[in-house]
């Protein structure tokens, strides 16, 4: 079973932490007391970080990885809530009370992030307004984001929901190439894989995306900004306007 693998010394080029925003934006007197604490890890695709009524013992700050944040129904179905990448944090509930994780977070880009261990966390945003300020805007741009989702997967079609889906993952990683399964994309949306297969080669045929053999590159981002819905500008407007306040 995958598995997140610390990173060696000899694996280049190492992510830096400034690839993080939280991280980049993190006070200096802060990050003096938390450098030596945050591990540099790798999230293989597909892996569940944790499942709802987890225990959290880390947060990880993405660099160049995608997590989804998922809803589960009893009857096993699924559907996506956020996407968190290089935007923020995982770990959210720690800042609000929470010890335990609301819901599931399954990797949907493979990449790397740095682990921090949970209590260093809480101290630090205990201590640093600044910091403290930085995660509120941050958690109240993730609201946003799981508001408009929601709305989203209600109203809109599989078509304008794979490109909005596709814009927030691309605003989220430092790359146009997305490692990613189309059965994956699936669970996320909470829709039949035979959907999304359609919906991703009607965007092929634009060319808009190209897929192979679950790398899934953007080549025209505008043609994306076209086919999706309103939502993709909602959140991206209000994630822009909190995390610049």
């Amino acid at each position: 079973m995958n598995s997140i693998k610390q990173m060696e010394n000899g694996d280049f080029p190492l992510p830096s932490r400034e690839q993080n925003y939280l991280l980049g934006a993190m006070p200096v007197d802060v990050m003096a007391r938390l450098a030596p604490h945050l591990e540099l890890v790798t999230l293989p695709l597909g892996l569940s970080l944790y499942e709802s009524g987890d225990k959290f013992k880390h947060v990880l700050f993405p660099t160049d990885s995608i997590v989804s944040l998922i809803y589960v129904m009893a009857n096993g179905d699924s559907a996506e809530l956020a996407v968190i990448g290089n935007d923020g944090i995982l770990g959210v509930p720690l800042l609000l009370g929470g010890n335990s994780a609301p819901h599931r977070a399954v990797v949907q880009s493979a990449g790397n992030a740095y682990r921090l261990p949970g209590h260093l966390l809480k101290e630090e945003f205990d201590r640093s307004s600044d910091f403290r300020q930085s995660l509120l805007c941050y958690t109240q741009s993730l609201m946003t984001l799981m508001a408009q989702t929601s709305a989203c997967n209600r109203h809109h079609s599989v078509d304008q929901r794979l490109c909005r889906w596709l814009l927030l993952s691309l605003d989220r990683t430092p790359s146009n190439v997305l490692t990613v399964t189309q059965e994956l994309i699936a669970n996320m949306l909470g829709v039949r894989r035979e959907g999304v297969s359609l919906a991703a080669a009607k965007l092929q045929r634009l060319g808009a995306i190209e897929y192979q053999r679950g790398r899934l590159i953007i080549q025209d981002r505008a043609k994306l900004e076209l086919l999706s819905c309103e939502c993709y500008d909602v959140v991206k407007e209000e994630c822009v306007r909190l995390l610049q306040d």
